[in-house]
C-alpha cells in the first residue's frame, strides 16, 4: 500500500498481447502462452507493493462465439502458468459486451468503467497507478479513469498500433516490464510527465 494513505497503488494490465501472447478471440485455455516479459514484470509490480490487475475486453462473449466459463477458464489458466514461476494476476475484470449487439456500456475499454470497478472493490488509488496495453483503446481507458499514466507497448497489436496510429502523444514502451520500469523511474505521479489523450 502506499505510504500516504490506505488504498493500493495498481499496475493495471490488458489481456491478450500483454499478459498472454494475442490470439484473436482466445477461449481456449491450451492456446494460452505467457509474454516472456510478463513475470519479470509481475516480480516487480509486486516487489513494489502494487497489484496487478487485468482488465480485458472480451466481445467474443456478445458475439456468442464463446461464453463466459470460457473467459474464466483462460483466466484460471494464466493463474496456472504464472503459479509455476511463484506469480499471479490479483484479479480479473472484462467486458463481455458489444455496443452493436448489447448496447453501450461502461466497462468497454476505452471507457474507464472496469478499472473505476476495481478501484472501489480492490482499494486502489487511481492517481497512483497506471494502466499498460497494447491499443490505443487500452491507453484511453487509463487515463479516462484517472491514472497516472497509460503505457503502449509494442508487443501484441502494439507494433501495427503504432505504424497504423497517431501514437506522438502516447507514451510507448518495449513491453510491460518496461513500462513499469519507467513509471518507476518517472515517480508515482508520473512526474517525468504523463501521457496525453491521443
Amino acid at each position: 500500500m502506499t505510504r500516504s494513505s490506505n488504498l493500493f497503488r495498481c499496475c493495471f494490465l490488458d489481456r491478450d498481447g500483454v499478459v498472454n501472447r494475442e490470439v484473436d478471440y482466445l477461449f481456449e485455455p491450451d492456446r494460452t502462452v505467457l509474454e516472456e516479459d510478463i513475470v519479470p514484470a509481475l516480480r516487480s509490480i509486486h516487489r513494489h507493493g502494487f497489484l496487478a490487475v487485468v482488465v480485458t475486453n472480451q466481445s467474443g462473449v456478445a458475439r456468442g462465439m464463446y461464453g463466459e466459463a470460457d473467459v474464466h477458464a483462460v483466466h484460471a489458466r494464466i493463474q496456472q502458468l504464472l503459479g509455476t514461476y511463484g506469480e499471479k494476476i490479483d484479479a480479473f475484470y472484462y467486458c463481455p459486451h458489444h455496443p452493436e449487439i448489447t448496447g453501450e456500456c461502461d466497462c468497454r475499454k476505452p471507457l474507464g468503467g472496469m478499472l473505476r470497478r476495481a478501484a472501489a472493490e480492490l482499494g486502489i488509488d487511481l492517481s497512483q497507478s497506471l494502466m499498460i496495453g497494447d491499443r490505443i483503446s487500452d491507453v484511453k481507458a487509463g487515463l479516462a479513469a484517472g491514472c497516472a499514466r497509460s503505457y503502449l507497448v509494442r508487443t501484441g497489436y502494439g507494433s501495427t498500433t503504432l505504424r497504423e496510429s497517431d501514437c506522438s502523444a502516447v507514451t510507448v514502451a518495449d513491453n510491460a516490464l518496461a513500462a513499469f520500469e519507467d513509471f518507476l523511474n518517472a515517480g508515482t505521479n508520473g512526474a517525468s510527465g504523463r501521457s496525453k489523450q491521443p
